[in-house]
């Protein structure tokens, strides 16, 4: 019996150090279906910050190359718009200081003669014309109350005409001039002095645009 013992114990030994050798080299072993995530992981940590912002801020050649066409074309539109509109202001404008700039002439009573002062004025009012070659002019006679409507009416066209052809001696054509009478319609002052009938014998000059 202790024979059998002595020869069986050697045995049971022997198992053991094997088995728990096995055992020690399953516990280190790496599961190989684990491996590659790791392996995945090492590579995505190692994008740097700037790479990333980089690939997100650089836009597609494709719509890049539409924007580089399409802001040249925007631009020109934008140019040509606001240069109409600084001619047409400055046209406006130099229309507008014209009309303000002229004088009114003023006649004797019962006359469509031009007297000194008038003369001189209709060659201011030429000087300032000059500037604005393109502006037509409308020239409206007046007179004062004293006398009949058609009387005053006739003879208010004749002051007009009269202002009409010296400033056509003077250069402008007459295809830019037009006149008008109104008769005593359209006081300058209403009042019934000589003083305001002196105003009223006038010619006015309005600029048509």
């Amino acid at each position: 019996m202790n024979r059998k013992l002595k020869g069986i114990v050697p045995i049971l030994c022997t198992g053991l150090f094997v088995f728990s050798g096995c055992a020690k080299q399953q516990s280190v072993k790496v599961d190989p279906a684990i491996a590659p995530s790791a392996t995945t992981t090492s590579a995505s940590s190692s994008v740097t910050p700037q790479a990333a912002v980089s690939a997100v801020q650089q836009p597609a050649s494709g719509s890049g190359a539409a924007a580089s066409v399409a802001a040249p074309a925007t631009f020109k539109e934008s140019s040509i718009a606001a240069q109409s509109a600084s001619l047409a202001k400055e046209y406006a404008k130099g229309s507008a200081g014209a009309e303000k700039e002229l004088e009114k002439i003023y006649f004797n009573f019962d006359s469509a003669a031009l007297g000194d002062d008038a003369r001189k004025t209709l060659a201011e009012n030429y000087e300032k014309l000059k500037g604005n070659p393109r502006a037509k002019l409308k020239i409206e006679g007046h007179c004062d109350e004293r006398g009949s409507d058609e009387y005053n009416l006739a003879l208010s066209e004749r002051r007009a005409q009269a202002a009409v052809q010296y400033l056509s001696s003077l250069g402008i054509s007459e295809d830019r001039l037009s006149a008008i009478g109104y008769g005593e319609e359209k006081p300058a002052d209403a009042g019934h002095t000589e003083d305001a009938w002196a105003k009223n014998r006038r010619d006015e000059f309005n600029i048509i645009k």
